[in-house]
């Protein structure tokens, strides 16, 4: 189990690395930003000179970070929909590409979480 969370979590690493390549690409700091505080999370075992962050801490600047994504691509698609210059049909479409694989990954995580707190609670004593 704990190797099929580590996989899990190495996936989610490799999403906000494409994540936060494709934001720098289009000039989007805001999204960029948001992708640098989930930076937190490191794999398990591994050590680091200060405090690590929380679980809690973690998985609310995940959460976050998703909301970020996902309001962006909606401040992006109404004004696209109101026809502002700077808001052209490309940047719409990767925003909500974006938001859309952030909030996949983020379901894929819940579910296995939930799917591990129900094998702890299945075990016999």
């Amino acid at each position: 189990m704990t190797d099929s969370i580590s996989s899990v979590l190495s996936q989610i690493r490799a999403y906000q690395g494409q994540l936060g390549q494709a934001a720098a690409r289009a000039g989007d700091v805001a999204r960029s930003d948001a992708l640098q505080g989930l930076g937190g999370m490191q794999a398990p075992g591994a050590t680091q000179g200060t405090a690590a962050p929380s679980f809690t801490q973690t998985l609310a600047r995940a959460l976050e970070g998703v909301n970020a994504a996902q309001a962006k691509a909606g401040e992006l698609q109404t004004a696209f929909e109101r026809g502002d210059p700077g808001a052209d049909l490309a940047r719409v479409m990767i925003a909500s590409q974006q938001s859309q694989v952030a909030f996949r990954a983020t379901v894929e995580v819940r579910n296995r979480l939930v799917q591990a707190y129900q094998d702890v609670m299945n075990m016999p004593l």
